[in-house]
């Protein structure tokens, strides 16, 4: 079980800064990494900082030996543990990346309120409190109150910090900027969560099953600091996510791994819809009038937090007049952060030194930048630093999206045909949803924590199935870029009362392409179906969040489906392809296609087999870059 813990803590955050291994507590961890040693650089220090209200958070400080000059302080605020503990113990590696650890930075990691080795009541995605009273307390006043003691109490440090984070560190980093302390001058939230409600564990009303097992991570409180994991993860048995999740059937049959102990369990079954719950812990909503420079950074295939960053760096960027840019790369969660000479998701090769180059071009010198005040000519990054992920190569805009987009509408035509023409016959193409066999996600035969690889994943498992609609273009005679998000306006109808939509857009590879060394080897990539965008709207929420309705049998209906921002070329002789289906398993849970007020609460009888149309009329509105 604990084995399981480091690999979820590994793969899932990168969140106290890079190291990708977690010992047990006690055992040291001090390595040498291409004949650098944090312990010969760096002392090390551990503190317990006081906050406005008592309650006392743990606290590693890292600090150059050399002392012969003053240097900025690097903090990274985790839920996820500061490990390894004691004094003498080191991380393997410290700092955003290696270049700013071997440059020398004072780097400090907090475990937050209630986490961990810290005291005091931990709440997940602790709401913000805009106008505070007398005695309150979030997340901002806990970084403020620690920026004030570090600033004041660290020796050789220059005044300045700067904060950064993946994943959960990336929404405590995302929060320092409210009520930021003056001495905070640079940010960079990482793949950061905007709203739990449209990351991680819900993508538009749809429950992320393939999440369901970090409920124990989240879920379980502890009554003390402790250096110890205090909760455990079920044992399922079996390395074949689908047929375990299938043969658990509906989801209060997971209540048997889950107790009324776990907190956050009871809450996902208790708020299924956008109500007051989840709606005060979104942080997007509040980022107005922000002071700090801001680095927002994500991977164009990260299956957790892809709504965050991008929504992260649009709400600054309208609501701000301070210096905010965007770098989004061809990574899976946190991939920008490692140290990979070859970059591939799954089977898909898109160059050498992606990440490196990164670290070194861009991230050190937006921190260096700001902390160091090493230049002061402009800091020379763009506003939207992006990775083109069909043609492979980095661009920079002036905005994002780019201000030379125009939107083309692409009509689910008759034939399996994507066409800009749409005719004037009244058709529609139907499939049978059959909650008995629905549709995998993946090839895959796996027990994962949540999907990286599947997000460029091959999809002509998908299309050769006949609950799966399939739309495309002829090859195409020119190259065409989509920059920007992607709107499929469906025209669709049901024989049931309910039903979830999921729209993926695809590239559709010639068939003399080549393989990659990453390929797997029961694939070729000649006419590979390399999925670019996917997203699902869980059809009771088409109108609002907040309040699910159900459909009327067999009546047309719309159903808008927003898939977040892409950037990637579509090559000459390559095809534009869209596949639409109701089940994406178990990535999602399962729509009963019956509608129950509350689909956690459902039972075996009304998950129903039900027919879907999609009528010609859909449209699937892109933003293209003009040549």
């Amino acid at each position: 079980m604990k084995k399981l813990l480091f690999l979820f803590l590994g793969l899932m955050i990168i969140s106290c800064g890079r190291s990708t291994k977690n010992l047990p507590s006690g055992e040291t961890t001090t390595s040498v990494v291409d004949n650098y040693n944090v312990k010969d650089h760096y002392t090390k220090k551990e503190v317990v900082i006081a906050m406005r209200d008592g309650i006392k958070l743990h606290t590693t400080i890292y600090a150059p030996k050399d002392a012969s000059k003053k240097y900025p302080i690097l903090l990274s605020r985790t839920p996820y543990s500061c490990k390894p503990y004691g004094a003498d113990n080191f991380r393997n590696k410290i700092a955003p990346n290696r270049q700013m650890m071997e440059e020398g930075n004072i780097v400090v990691y907090q475990d937050v309120r209630g986490r961990w080795n810290s005291e005091g009541v931990y709440d997940n995605m602790r709401p913000y409190i805009p106008y505070k009273k007398e005695g309150d307390i979030d997340e901002a006043t806990d970084t403020y109150d620690t920026i004030e003691w570090l600033v004041n109490h660290v020796g050789n440090n220059n005044g300045k910090v700067g904060i950064w984070g993946t994943s959960y560190p990336g929404f405590y980093s995302t929060y320092s900027l409210l009520d930021a302390h003056p001495a905070l001058k640079a940010v960079s939230p990482q793949a950061p969560i905007g709203d739990f409600y449209f990351d991680d564990f819900h993508h538009n009303g749809a429950y992320l099953l393939s999440y369901w097992r970090a409920t124990a991570v989240f879920g379980y409180m502890k009554d003390k600091p402790t250096t110890e994991d205090w909760y455990t993860f079920p044992d399922l048995g079996t390395q074949d996510q689908y047929q375990f999740f299938l043969d658990v059937g509906p989801l209060t049959n997971l209540d048997a791994y889950y107790d009324k102990d776990n907190v956050f369990w009871q809450q996902l079954k208790d708020h299924p819809d956008y109500d007051e719950f989840w709606q005060k812990r979104g942080i997007i909503q509040h980022l107005k009038d922000i002071k700090p420079a801001v680095m927002t950074v994500g991977g164009w295939f990260d299956a957790e937090d892809l709504y965050g960053p991008l929504n992260t760096y649009a709400a600054i960027e309208k609501n701000s007049d301070n210096y905010n840019t965007l770098v989004m790369g061809p990574w899976s969660h946190g991939d920008w952060s490692r140290e990979k000479k070859r970059q591939a998701i799954g089977n898909v090769y898109f160059g050498d030194d992606i990440s490196k180059f990164y670290q070194e071009n861009i991230e050190s010198k937006f921190f260096n930048h700001f902390l160091k005040g090493e230049s002061r000519e402009a800091i020379g990054l763009p506003e939207a630093y992006v990775f083109d992920t069909g043609i492979k190569a980095w661009k920079k805009f002036d905005t994002w999206p780019p201000k030379e987009t125009r939107k083309e509408s692409y009509f689910l035509q008759q034939n399996q045909r994507l066409s800009q023409k749409a005719t004037r016959d009244y058709s529609f193409e139907e499939f049978i949803s059959d909650p008995k066999k629905p549709v995998p996600y993946s090839e895959d035969i796996k027990m994962v924590f949540t999907p990286r690889k599947f997000m460029t994943d091959d999809q002509r498992f998908a299309a050769r199935r006949p609950d799966v609609l399939v739309f495309e273009t002829d090859p195409l005679e020119s190259p065409l870029t989509l920059a920007g998000d992607i709107l499929a306006k469906l025209k669709v109808a049901t024989t049931g009362t309910d039903a979830d939509w999921i729209v993926k857009v695809i590239d559709v590879y010639p068939a003399d392409h080549p393989e990659y060394e990453e390929t797997q080897a029961y694939l070729k990539m000649g006419n590979y179906h390399q999925m670019v965008r996917s997203e699902v709207l869980r059809g009771r929420y088409r109108n609002d969040f907040s309040k699910p309705e159900p459909f009327v049998p067999n009546q047309q209906t719309a159903v808008n489906i927003k898939l977040q921002d892409v950037f990637h070329t579509f090559k000459k002789g390559h095809k534009l392809q869209v596949q639409i289906q109701s089940t994406w398993f178990p990535y999602i849970d399962l729509n009963p296609q019956t509608y129950v007020d509350n689909i956690f609460k459902a039972k075996a009888e009304d998950f129903q087999k039900q027919t879907h149309k999609v009528y010609n009329s859909s449209v699937i509105e892109f933003t293209v870059l003009q040549p």
